[in-house]
């Protein structure tokens, strides 16, 4: 099975335990839209698509694992770690990329490397991108606004 497919079957798996059909539905339509625009943007800004869509599949994954979004992001690199350990298809490096993108993936005010920004930006434009007609939440609105003139978008 290939790296994403085994990646997705976990957070599948995590997902579908949720109770409420409301957090299952959110959940896979946020994170996996989330990991499809970490693939374009990553693929846009020559940054590794795969384990950027990757980062994206895991940026919440804590948040799912134990409805809990407090410190998610911190958290979660610690749930993404394992998760990425335990399937034993990644590098160290390639684990701490994507577990150091996930563990600032909310620092949305901050700039990091460009691997971790494709996350930030991702993330916030998939919340935007739910109700694209309201202006996005207001420590999102930089990176949208950028976002879109990168995107070429009015």
């Amino acid at each position: 099975m290939e790296r994403i497919g085994a990646v997705q079957a976990c957070v599948d798996k995590i997902v579908a335990a949720r109770t409420k059909e409301i957090d299952i539905k959110f959940g896979y339509v946020h994170l996996y839209s989330v990991s499809q625009t970490c693939a374009l943007l990553a693929m846009k800004r020559q940054q590794n698509v795969e384990l950027a869509a990757i980062a994206g599949l895991l940026h919440d994954i804590y948040a799912y694992q134990t409805g809990n979004r407090k410190d998610h992001a911190h958290q979660g690199a610690a749930a993404a770690r394992k998760i990425l350990q335990e399937l034993n298809l990644f590098s160290e490096e390639e684990i701490d990329m994507i577990s150091h993108a996930i563990y600032r993936h909310s620092d949305k005010d901050e700039v990091d490397s460009p691997f971790d920004e494709v996350l930030k930006d991702a993330d916030a434009l998939q919340h935007f991108l739910i109700m694209p007609l309201v202006a996005p939440a207001p420590h999102e609105a930089a990176r949208v606004s950028k976002l879109k003139e990168e995107l070429g978008i009015q």
